[in-house]
């Protein structure tokens, strides 16, 4: 049986430091990447999972509904509507390019799946720069982004609380005891949505996931992370941390 095919665009980034000692320094720079542990506990799974980095995204992600209808689901996993919006032939050269995010709403109305997973820059993201409000993912989206800075971090953790049934796809088998979660990107919930957990009652009961449709396809917001910082080592450990993704996928990429 051949695996479903899914894009999962962004969790990538390079950090810059100048390192001085007494008189003299010097530069350095890393490159990072944010999804490791999630395309780790993929690997053995249906889902037949490209990773196509933040810096690759801006030239390479999908310019056609064909290019993206080769995938059943779309992952957007901290990668800003600039990225996506600003081509290098655009940006560099003038161009007139595709715009990604109104091929995005139309690949889900035809029956496409759209997943955001949360982050730095996913939603509107850290000083808003993430900038998905008002812009046709939004519209997709089972939620509405804020339109300012809508991170909030919880140095002190938080517990999810669950609030689907149990039986639903994405829930089976994970019970109601989640570890601890760092932080997540705030977030309402659109009218005909779904919200299948949330994070505690000390922070509003604010949606953590949310399930959608959207024309024939799906849609899902997961609002915390993939991986560090949001999603701490004893989330990644847990034996609930494969199942939980696998089957948001699966869900997705079932027809509406």
């Amino acid at each position: 049986m051949s695996k479903h095919k899914v894009l999962l665009a962004g969790e990538s980034w390079v950090s810059t430091a100048t390192h001085i000692k007494g008189f003299d320094q010097f530069p350095t720079v890393t490159y990072h990447t944010g999804a490791d542990e999630l395309l780790k506990a993929l690997k053995d799974s249906d889902f037949d999972v490209k990773f196509m980095p933040a810096h690759e995204a801006q030239r390479d992600f999908p310019q056609t509904i064909e290019a993206l209808s080769e995938y059943e689901a779309i992952i957007l996993s901290d990668i800003g509507a600039n990225t996506l919006l600003l081509h290098p032939d655009t940006w560099i050269h003038s161009k007139t390019t595709p715009n990604r995010l109104r091929l995005l709403r139309d690949y889900v109305r035809n029956g496409g799946a759209l997943l955001m997973f949360g982050g730095y820059y996913s939603f509107q993201g850290i000083n808003g720069g993430a900038r998905y409000h008002k812009t046709p993912v939004e519209e997709v989206l089972p939620v509405s982004c804020l339109s300012v800075d809508d991170r909030v971090e919880v140095p002190e953790g938080f517990t999810p609380v669950v609030t689907g049934a149990a039986s639903h796809p994405i829930l089976r088998g994970l019970g109601k005891d989640w570890p601890i979660l760092l932080g997540y990107n705030e977030v309402t919930v659109k009218d005909g949505a779904e919200v299948l957990a949330t994070v505690s009652t000390d922070y509003g009961s604010q949606p953590l996931l949310v399930t959608g449709t959207y024309g024939k396809g799906r849609t899902l917001a997961w609002t915390s992370d993939v991986g560090p910082h949001w999603l701490p080592s004893d989330f990644i450990a847990w034996k609930g941390y494969k199942t939980l993704f696998e089957q948001m996928l699966a869900w997705a990429v079932a027809k509406a």
